[in-house]
């Protein structure tokens, strides 16, 4: 019995023109024989392309669904096992459009035909104060790359003279063979030896990029940091990077951002947070001190009876969001330090506070260094 086509296909027998195609695109790729040694795949592959051949056309589509196989025989059916021709089998393995041929070898790549090549993207690092990256900066790198020749404009032929038709691809930057297999002819493509790819060739070079159409040179480049931007960060700065052979475009400059720490404030997604010492009296007490922002002084409120590991929120002073006007908090996170080293008059007052509150302590002199010293007596 012969096999159902739309089975061959993997889908079902509702399945739109579009569906029938990307299973057909998948199926193939996965099925050739050029790629897959299973000695079933050719077999499969032949089978693939009658099956694509029939669902793809709606007239032998229809007839196949009313009679089946029997009824293929008076629907037309053509001698290529591709359905759409050449141009459908190559486009089903290098992913192509408009019949595998449209602006490039491949059907969609970001070269087109005749046209010389974009140059390369380029990277660099660049370091930043932790305040630059809060608040933004504009900043400059140096760096060498090539950049367009001078002399001849990025043409690479000597002023006066301009560069001509490559005569082997005619233009196209681009040769295409045909050669011929089991599954009848097929085409590959590449760029042309003679030009490069570019589509032109240079009889009288520029003698002073030799042709190129580019120089290495130093060059400085403006880098503008919007403020937010956090450590790790890339920038990407469209067309200044590599310059292109011959007139091509040039690449992108990627900048990758390096923030160095402040000595003071952390960073926790937009908010910036410090850890800050009090004395015990401030704590219990109270107190607005004179505190130091990203931004200037501004006063703290510590309130009475503040403990450990409470956090002290100052609106609106953390960093600004890249993509909005909002700014986050700083936050403050609170850590009372017990006093030490005691004078007897602080001691006094402790003892009496401890008293007040009837809470226990240690008698005066019962500190490790007396009984030390009481041993020895």
């Amino acid at each position: 019995m012969a096999a159902d086509y739309y089975e061959v296909l993997g889908v079902s027998r509702s399945a739109s023109g579009e569906e029938i195609k990307r299973a057909y695109r998948r199926l193939a790729r996965e099925l050739h024989p050029d790629t897959n040694p299973d000695a079933r795949a050719e077999e499969r592959f032949k089978e693939l392309g009658v099956a694509y051949e029939t669902l793809a056309d709606p007239e032998r589509r229809r007839a196949y669904d009313t009679y089946g196989p029997e009824g293929l025989r008076g629907a037309g059916a053509g001698g290529n096992p591709f359905g759409g021709g050449i141009g459908d089998i190559f486009d089903a393995f290098f992913g192509g459009s408009g019949g595998g041929f449209g602006g490039g070898p491949f059907g969609g790549q970001s070269r087109g035909p005749g046209g010389p090549p974009r140059g390369a993207d380029m990277e660099v690092a660049l370091d930043l104060a932790f305040e630059e990256a809060v608040f933004g900066a504009t900043r400059e790198v140096s760096l060498r790359l090539p950049v367009a020749c001078a002399t001849c404009e990025g043409s690479g032929a000597r002023p006066g003279t301009a560069p001509v038709t490559c005569a082997e691809c005619g233009g196209a930057g681009q040769v295409r063979r045909v050669r011929q297999s089991i599954l009848g002819q097929m085409v590959t493509a590449g760029p042309c030896p003679r030009c490069g790819g570019v589509g032109r060739t240079v009889a009288d070079p520029c003698p002073d990029c030799r042709g190129e159409g580019r120089r290495t040179e130093a060059r400085t480049v403006q880098v503008v940091v919007p403020a937010g931007v956090d450590h790790g960060v890339t920038l990407r700065l469209g067309g200044e990077g590599a310059a292109g052979l011959h007139g091509g475009g040039s690449g992108d400059l990627y900048v990758h951002l390096r923030v160095r720490p402040h000595e003071r404030f952390e960073r926790d997604g937009y908010d910036l947070v410090e850890v800050l010492h009090v004395p015990v009296t401030q704590a219990a007490l109270g107190a607005e001190l004179a505190y130091e922002t990203l931004d200037g002084r501004e006063a703290l409120i510590v309130p009475a009876g503040t403990q450990t590991g409470r956090e002290l929120r100052l609106r609106g002073r953390g960093v600004p969001h890249v993509e909005g006007r909002a700014r986050g908090d700083l936050r403050v996170r609170v850590v009372v330090d017990t006093p030490t080293e005691l004078s007897p008059e602080e001691d006094e007052l402790l003892r009496r506070l401890a008293q007040i509150r009837g809470h226990e302590v240690a008698p005066p002199g019962s500190g490790l260094l007396s009984r030390i010293r009481g041993a020895f007596k």
